[in-house]
């Protein structure tokens, strides 16, 4: 049975019920994390990973779909935003991935009426190139949504991504918040009263992260999850490349899904003069797309100065809402290596929980469940139901500076500023 291990601050936040009584945010992650016991004959990361690929496990979530238009012009352009609905009768003409349809004008203007009910909503980002689709989130998706837990979910598709369109040259990248930003926005607008909570998957988890940070103590969410992020996205692209399994297979695989998605766009994509289109149909690895087609498009010299300014790493010190990380410690994708452990020993906000084994967002049980569904669904659900109101003041906040009144003036506004980026938008002056 893989291990299971918990790594936070020393001093977590203590969270009060809604009963009246006190508990810490690690206790609340302890309890609703069960054994790790997963199956015996995908004893290792690699063949974890794998049965993905082979598994045919089915559950049916249906989806509409509403595109919304960027409201920052920096960032122009449309997104697909895919909201879970009551089964209904699916006519696919395969435009848009299974039991995902847009909303009727009826049934778009009655979503933009929005609802003063309080049911608990779930924000989803999904991993690399994926979409509202993917069986991984769905695992997670479905019991929030039955009826006895009676949840409200979508699931942000990153640009171009799950059969949506583009308008405008450019695709997601990992730190890429503008659009999940807006979403939360017009979710927390059109459903005032409805607690909001948020996972994210592999690079989701890495974006996820990102905004939390960016947010501070402004994040309007409750809560939230990251599954299986590659969080130093340097570090986690450099161990791919070392190993053959890595580079010859997973690099290989995920070079070539972004080749696809990239034909898919191309005519739109080929409109930014900084894309050579031929360098982009010779690659092989995901390292040479984000060398060819990331960094050109957001100005970034190479990959990894791209890899190093996109990484949430860092921007995990600077959250200030509930966060519940899971691990699998043989993840061959979200290397070990990559995990911030330090950074989250230093935010009492954070909670990181590892297993010895699980792969990369695996984690297979006999019988094709997902262990990682009982941890998160259990976290959000009693941070839901039974978690009264978290304070998130900057008290609560790790020490960045030296703020003993002994030391030197210039020692004591030492500072460390997790979220100072190196992307800049520069101001175009007549």
């Amino acid at each position: 049975m893989p291990n299971t291990a918990f790594y936070h601050s020393n001093d977590p936040i203590a969270v009060r019920t809604k009963a009246g009584t006190r508990s810490s945010l690690v206790d609340i992650c302890k309890s609703v994390t069960p054994p790790c016991h997963l199956n015996p004959f995908l004893f290792n990361g690699h063949l974890q990973t794998c049965w993905t690929a082979v598994d045919n496990t089915d559950i049916p979530i249906y989806y509409k779909r509403k595109i919304f238009t960027a409201d920052d012009s920096t960032y122009r352009g449309v997104f697909a935003v895919d909201f879970v609905v009551d089964e209904y009768q699916w006519t696919g003409d395969g435009t848009l991935p299974p039991r995902t349809s847009c909303f009727s004008d009826t049934e778009a203007r009655e979503l933009e009426l929005g609802s003063l009910d309080n049911r608990p909503m779930l924000v989803t980002l999904h991993g690399l190139s994926g979409g509202s689709h993917e069986i991984y989130l769905r695992h997670v998706i479905a019991p929030m949504v039955s009826k006895e837990r009676g949840w409200a979910a979508c699931v942000v598709n990153a640009r171009g991504c799950a059969m949506s369109k583009i308008t405008s040259p450019v695709l997601f990248n990992a730190r890429a918040t503008w659009d999940v930003r807006q979403v939360v926005k017009w979710l927390k607008k059109t459903y005032p009263n409805r607690p909001l909570f948020a996972v994210g998957y592999s690079l989701g988890a890495n974006i996820l992260t990102n905004y939390l940070g960016e947010e501070g103590s402004d994040c309007v969410l409750k809560a939230a999850v990251v599954c299986g992020s590659p969080w130093n996205l340097e570090v986690s692209s450099l161990a791919l490349q070392r190993t053959w399994l890595g580079l010859g297979i997973y690099s290989r695989v995920m070079g070539s899904n972004m080749k696809k998605l990239f034909e898919l766009h191309v005519e739109e994509i080929s409109k930014n003069p900084r894309i050579d289109v031929e360098k982009v149909r010779n690659i092989n690895y995901l390292h040479e797309f984000d060398r060819v087609v990331q960094g050109p498009t957001w100005g970034y010299p190479t990959e990894g100065a791209y890899y190093r300014d996109a990484s949430s790493s860092d921007s995990v010190l600077a959250v200030r809402i509930p966060l519940f990380v899971i691990q699998a410690e043989d993840d061959p994708i979200a290397v070990k290596e990559a995990i911030p452990f330090e950074e989250i020993k230093q935010n009492p906000y954070v909670v990181l929980c590892t297993t010895s084994g699980g792969g990369h967002l695996s984690w297979f049980k006999l019988g094709g469940e997902r262990w990682f569904t009982k941890p998160i669904t259990g976290f959000l659900t009693k941070m839901a139901e039974e978690v009264g109101p978290v304070p998130t003041s900057d008290q609560s906040a790790p020490s960045t500076s030296n703020s003993d009144n002994t030391e030197p003036d210039a020692i004591t506004r030492l500072h460390f500023a997790p979220m100072r980026r190196k992307f800049q938008i520069e101001n175009k002056t007549e």
